[in-house]
């Protein structure tokens, strides 16, 4: 395999596709509105010859190259955040500015630019003769994925009938292979009052006081530690092994879970009454060792929530939105926990390309360099479609993908240039490096698992 030629191939397309991000970060794209993307996806992988290029009826895109029955599958989701506050941009984010260095815009990072450097990494396979004759390549543009993710890949693999022989994920890595990351569950606390006239509150019950104690402590379990002296127990004791003997180390890999709340609600007669409902949202974040279970109870079981008994309840959120196609697919807002191991062969077809073609040190251009001063396996922070691909079905995913973390969902988002270069060219290069002879039945470190509930489509 001649690396210098890929490299060279990918930059001669870095114009293509600085051209296909503009558009696609032109066209408003938030979850559940993507038609006008995919379509835009569909359009140019035609363009560039793939053989077959399709929407599924959940509205995802799928690009197929290659004729073998070994699929190796790259996937980006297509769509977006909403931008906030639009006075926080200094450009319009649908508009943006394009510097010989990098590109601006909702979506760049987060993550239109994966798809893109997706589509040209296939198409350089197809230039330079790169797939091998046993293998399909798959690039999918993947719809809902910042409302509910990995709900794409549970219709993919579930309702398409797809199983890849692995996934690389093109979500951001900060030039970093990734191999896992933290999972989520979306919490609902339920508090019942009892409204009365707020001229004499003693009548009633007040349920926005019951949630004021019960979320008090909410923020304890997140900010304690964990010494014999707190009553409730931090977060961080489940890097100890005397709390999490079975996985403290992959909790350590990982870092430690957390919860925030993140929406609040209210029902009351009036602004001159007592509140006789209250309900906040919690966003749990968990690491290894940490269930479903295990989170629902350690909130149940706070001092608090005992206290007031009957009158809370703690539940899942579930997850019903129609897709852009009017498709409705039914899951629970629990997202599991995922490590590959870093000897895997499909983690090792990544490090051996990124050798060959660079080193073993990230690269970047100068100004995205100050985060990325780390060991070049690692993983993320925040969560992917892993959690479908790698945590529910145990299909291998690693992840490799242009921009960065820090700039999701955040004001005045760019991406570099040389990233989409980067990442095409590493695609271009994993399925020769890829060796399946080296691949065996249990990829995975740590897995939180499947689901048990009638939404789990597994």
């Amino acid at each position: 395999m001649d690396f210098e030629l890929i490299k060279k191939t990918a930059q001669g397309y870095l114009p293509a596709m600085t051209k296909f991000l503009r558009d696609l970060i032109a066209i408003p794209s938030e979850s559940c509105e993507e038609e006008g993307v995919i379509r835009r996806t569909i359009a140019e992988m035609e363009a560039l010859g793939f053989d077959k290029a399709e929407i599924d009826p959940e509205g995802n895109a799928l690009g197929w190259m290659g004729e073998g029955s070994r699929i190796i599958a790259f996937d980006g989701h297509i769509d977006t955040v909403g931008i906030g506050n639009k006075a926080n941009w200094e450009h319009d984010p649908y508009k943006g500015y394009e510097t010989d260095d990098v590109i601006y815009g909702r979506g760049g990072s987060d993550q239109e630019g994966g798809v893109v450097s997706a589509v040209y990494g296939a198409k350089i396979m197809k230039d330079l003769g790169l797939i091998p004759e046993d293998t399909k390549i798959l690039v999918v543009a993947s719809v809902q994925e910042e409302d509910c993710d990995g709900l794409c890949w549970q219709y993919i693999h579930k309702e398409d009938g797809i199983t890849p022989e692995f996934v690389v994920s093109t979500e951001p890595t900060d030039g970093g292979i990734y191999r896992g990351h933290r999972g989520r569950m979306e919490i609902r606390v339920d508090v019942k009052g009892v409204s009365c006239h707020g001229s004499a509150p003693e009548r009633g019950d007040n349920a926005i006081y019951k949630m004021a104690d019960i979320l008090e402590e909410v923020r304890a379990l997140n900010e304690n530690s964990a010494t014999d002296a707190d009553e409730i127990k931090g977060l961080v004791k489940m890097l100890d092994p005397k709390y999490n003997p079975e996985h403290w180390e992959d909790a350590r890999f990982l870092g430690r879970g957390t919860i925030t709340c993140s929406q609040i609600f209210y029902t009351s007669p009036s602004r001159c009454a007592v509140a006789d409902s209250c309900a906040v949202s919690l966003d749990r974040r968990m690491t290894a060792g940490e269930t479903w279970d295990s989170c629902l109870d350690e909130i149940r079981n706070l001092p608090a929530c005992k206290k007031y008994g009957d009158d809370v309840k703690v539940s899942m959120y579930l997850y019903d939105r129609p897709a852009w196609t009017g498709l409705k697919y039914e899951t629970e807002c629990y997202f599991p926990t995922w490590i590959n191991k870093e000897s895997a062969a499909h983690v090792q077809a990544l490090v051996d390309a990124h050798k060959a073609l660079f080193g073993d040190k990230r690269i970047g251009h100068p100004s995205a360099m100050d985060k990325r001063d780390r060991p070049l396996i690692d993983k993320w922070t925040f969560s992917t479609n892993g959690v479908s691909i790698q945590g529910r079905y145990g299909i291998p995913c690693v992840g490799f993908g242009p921009g960065a973390e820090s700039q999701a969902h955040a004001p005045n988002e760019i991406t570099w240039k040389q990233d989409l270069v980067t990442c095409a060219a590493l695609y271009a290069a994993v399925p020769m490096c890829y060796k399946p002879e080296n691949r065996t039945d249990d990829v995975t470190e740590y897995r939180a698992g499947r689901t048990d509930t009638k939404f789990a489509n597994d």
